[in-house]
């Protein structure tokens, strides 16, 4: 049963993302800024560095898949950059120490290159239009700062059930 729960938990945060920006006010701060949830890939992060390196790119990839099926016009943009950004942020904490404030920092930090590496993307296939500076102010940021709300009340019992995982994982 313990083996279920994380799949469980990944799905309800990704649904959650989809409910959270339908219920998310649009017209806060007077429509000016754009905040995107990316809970879902913040916990595949916890998850890469609390469980193990294969299921978070495993469920990267999964969920990467499921995401642009169901919230974007074009398969393969997150399904090659959850993964992707689930191995950088494994490879980055490598080097770091993995208490949970240097974990939920280089989180933040990924969650950044992943809104950059979307940015990117759309650019290079003529959907958006906008300059990184006109992004960085009206995405990136108000993106970041939702996000660390997130962070600052969600990772320790992230780190507590993907510990929990691991010792499911280790003792089978």
């Amino acid at each position: 049963m313990k083996r279920f729960l994380v799949p469980l938990l990944l799905v309800f945060l990704f649904v959650f993302e989809g409910i959270f920006t339908q219920l998310f006010p649009a017209d806060i701060f007077n429509g000016d800024y754009i905040f995107v949830p990316r809970i879902l890939i913040i916990a595949i992060f916890f998850l890469t560095i609390y469980a193990s390196l294969k299921h978070g790119i495993i469920y990267g990839f999964v969920f990467g898949l499921l995401f642009d099926m169901v919230y974007t016009e074009i398969i393969g943009i997150y399904f090659f950059l959850f993964p992707l950004s689930a191995f950088l942020f494994w490879k980055l904490m490598k080097i770091i120490q993995t208490n949970i404030v240097f974990v939920s920092l280089v989180g933040l930090i990924c969650v950044a290159f992943l809104e950059a590496a979307v940015y990117v993307m759309n650019l290079l296939i003529h959907i958006t239009s906008m300059d990184f500076s006109s992004f960085a102010e009206i995405r990136l940021v108000p993106t970041l700062a939702l996000n660390l709300i997130f962070v600052i009340f969600a990772a320790y019992p992230l780190k507590r059930q993907f510990e929990k995982f691991a010792d499911v994982l280790r003792n089978d």
